[in-house]
């Protein structure tokens, strides 16, 4: 065939597979174009009809008895946009997705309910969950399949074979999705509130978490490495409460580790998601909003509890980052940096070449630099060489190693850094935490904790209700129940450091708000109205990233002087947890919820 023919023939193949489109155009259309979510806005232009996750989306689907095809994501997120550019960005992809599905593009931190389901039924389904998270729901609303990144080819493949699977076995598709769901759950059973139960979770814990530690590197597991700062902060409660050498050494190594090598930013502060190799080496390069508050709330303890004082300025500069970066001027904070810069480049934004070093700096700094980040050694990063301790530096270089990022740091602003400027109820509640209780360390923190405070009040509640996020200058309504109980946090935390009424008593209206809309005597749910049919309240949410949400409130709850919100607490409390049993080390909220309600 020659080229002439193959071209003509490749043509007339993809305009079959456009005509869906066009005949659809009217009725299927891109919802995304100017959204307020930075990350939905940046498909806006996609050749895929992307809709958004509503009740109206899933009637459509039902309507013309498609498969929903749900993709999750988030503006941070590396891998996302290497999918995007690779298939989401291909007409002949965005052909088949148009014509055989409903396609749905999520915003992770704008659903996490819909996204901590859909990670669940990936981890039962694949024994692997993150994002890009790719499920395919039937019109009725229960997950069939999922796959996170697939080349184009292997996508291209995929959605061939589920269309045409769809089109000749739709019952035996929707038996196969339905005897997948997870079944409803009985009514939680309560336990008595007693010292034995709370010394037992402890025990369990503790076991669970020298299974997963890894004492020779610091932190959890040995393939890569991430904050796990639900755990940390359990870990330094019992070292503060009943103190032990090893776990002191093992907390000490594990944060001194954060700080040094290659999760935290030497030069601009601030630490990255995750470290993709055990050692500590190698980041992706998103910086988030919630990591950075929690990590900053950690090593501000760490320095008391393990003896650290060094550990006070790794919460300052963390806390730098999140004002110099991600500060809003409503006074609310963003949700995070991307892991890319400007040109898709990834870490881009943090990597230096040698010779621009050895230019921007004095011999003896550039020496100290050159030994201690491995200037030498070959590159893990192809735009350059990333500044951290691969190297212990002697305390001159310390010294030094200070001289260079003050010289960097006004270089590295210049530089591109894109951003997620959502501002969301939940993630700011924990910037208030964060802020509030570095007026400890210096009071100068009292103005960043008033502004937070101000904008949550002011900006994302209204009638006595939390709103999801701003963006943009828009609200996005329906907050879920991570934003109630951070936020409910934050308040307190707020008022303890300043003694502010106000956030004390908007607390307690937040909290027996959320109460109302998100527990009752079957468990917790995340969101108000779940959209997905096989979500089913829960006695307890599981940590994550995040601390646990249920367990936030009822801790918060404890906190409150009022009756009501001490019973509903105490009760939740009670609840026994079969999943926690199994696997106690994702629990850590639960054990301290365990430790700190009054026996009965």
């Amino acid at each position: 065939m020659s080229g002439f023919d193959a071209g003509r023939r490749s043509a007339a193949l993809l305009l079959i597979l456009l005509l869906p489109i066009a005949a659809g155009a009217a009725a299927l259309r891109n919802q995304l174009v100017d959204h307020p979510s930075p990350y939905l806005a940046l498909h806006g232009h996609d050749p895929v009809a992307w809709q958004e996750w509503n009740a109206a989306t899933i009637a459509r689907a039902r309507r013309e008895n498609k498969l929903l095809f749900v993709s999750v994501g988030y503006f941070a997120c590396h891998w996302c946009h290497v999918m995007q550019r690779e298939s989401y960005k291909n007409p002949q992809i965005a052909a088949l997705l148009n014509r055989d599905f409903i396609p749905v593009k999520v915003d992770r931190e704008l659903n996490t309910g819909l996204d901590d389901a859909l990670q669940g039924f990936s981890a039962r389904l694949r024994g692997a969950a993150g994002w890009p998270l790719n499920a395919f729901v039937t019109p009725e609303g229960y997950p069939v399949y999922a796959v996170l990144y697939e080349p184009p080819d292997a996508f291209r493949t995929l959605l061939s074979q589920l269309a045409s699977r769809w089109l000749s076995d739709q019952a035996g598709i929707r038996r196969l999705a339905t005897l997948a769901a997870p079944p409803p759950g009985a009514r939680p059973a309560g336990e008595p509130l007693t010292a034995a139960r709370s010394a037992k979770a402890w025990e369990q814990f503790m076991a669970g978490v020298w299974q997963e530690a890894d004492t020779l590197r610091g932190g959890f597991g040995q393939v890569s490495k991430f904050p796990m700062a639900p755990q940390l902060s359990a870990l330094l409660d019992r070292q503060a409460q009943q103190p032990d050498a090893r776990l002191a050494e093992f907390l000490r190594l594990t944060f001194d580790q954060m700080a040094t090598r290659g999760m935290r930013d030497a030069v601009g502060g601030g630490f990255f998601r995750y470290t993709v190799d055990p050692d500590w080496s190698t980041p992706h390069f998103e910086k988030m909003l919630y990591d950075n508050a929690q990590l900053a709330m950690l090593y501000l303890r760490a320095a008391t509890i393990l003896d650290r004082p060094a550990y006070r300025e790794i919460a300052r500069s963390t806390l730098g980052f999140m004002q110099d970066a991600l500060r809003d001027a409503s006074g609310g904070y963003y949700s995070s940096t991307s892991a890319v810069d400007a040109s898709g480049r990834e870490g881009a934004t943090y990597l230096w070449e040698p010779d621009e070093l050895k230019r921007r700096l004095s011999p003896e700094v550039f020496a100290a630099v050159r030994r201690v980040w491995q200037l030498d050694a070959p590159r893990r990063f192809d735009a350059g060489y990333l500044p951290a301790e691969y190297v212990t530096p002697t305390a001159d270089e310390r010294r030094l190693l200070a001289d260079a990022a003050r010289t960097l740091y006004p270089l590295r602003r210049m530089r591109s850094l894109p951003r997620d400027d959502k501002l969301n109820a939940g993630l700011n509640g924990l910037a208030l935490s964060a802020f509030s209780q570095a007026m400890a360390l210096d009071p100068a923190y009292r103005q960043d904790a008033d502004r937070l405070q101000r904008f949550l009040l002011t900006r994302l509640a209204k009638g006595g209700r939390l709103m999801k996020a701003m963006a943009h200058g828009q609200i996005l309504p329906h907050a879920e129940l991570e934003d109630y109980a951070y936020v409910v946090q934050g308040l307190l935390d707020h008022a303890d450091a300043t003694g502010n009424a106000q956030s004390r008593e908007r607390a307690r209206q937040f909290a027996h708000t959320a109460w109302q809309l998100f527990w009752s005597e079957r468990g917790w749910k995340r969101e108000v109205k779940p959209l997905l049919t096989t979500l089913q309240p829960e006695p307890a949410l599981e940590d994550g990233s995040l601390v646990s949400p249920s367990d936030v409130l009822i801790l918060a709850s404890l906190r409150i002087p009022d009756p009501a919100l001490h019973r509903l607490a105490r009760k939740a409390a009670r609840w026994r947890l079969p999943a926690m049993e199994q696997d106690p080390y994702a629990y850590p909220t639960r054990v301290r919820v365990l430790a700190q309600a009054r026996p009965d």
